[in-house]
């Protein structure tokens, strides 16, 4: 005997609801602006995502989201970092070039 499938069920569509992933583009784009060579795998996942899920395929779009949130995390560590260095030289030089003109 064969077990019978519900009949509220369409062949080819899930039995669940589509789960909703955060393709991670507003992330990846504001790290563009701060470490833009990590931020560009950033956006090439995160542009994947929604595609990948239109097509039912879940763990690839989970896959990239998780790889956009990689590379995205990586260029604002990085990007936040050689921001902050370059304020405290700058702030040291201001200060360095005030003690030096005091001086004369």
């Amino acid at each position: 005997m064969h077990a019978k499938e519900p009949t509220h069920m369409q062949p080819g569509y899930p039995s669940h609801p589509p789960q909703e992933i955060n393709n991670n583009m507003t992330m990846s784009i504001v790290a563009i602006f701060l470490f833009w060579p990590l931020a560009i795998p950033a956006i090439m996942n995160a542009s994947k995502v929604n595609p990948l899920l239109q097509q039912g395929n879940y763990p690839a779009a989970q896959a990239a989201a998780a790889e956009s949130r990689k590379w995205s995390k990586l260029a604002l560590i990085i990007g936040i970092c050689v921001w902050a260095v370059s304020l405290i030289c700058c702030v040291i030089s201001v200060i360095l070039s005030a003690n030096s003109a005091s001086n004369i």
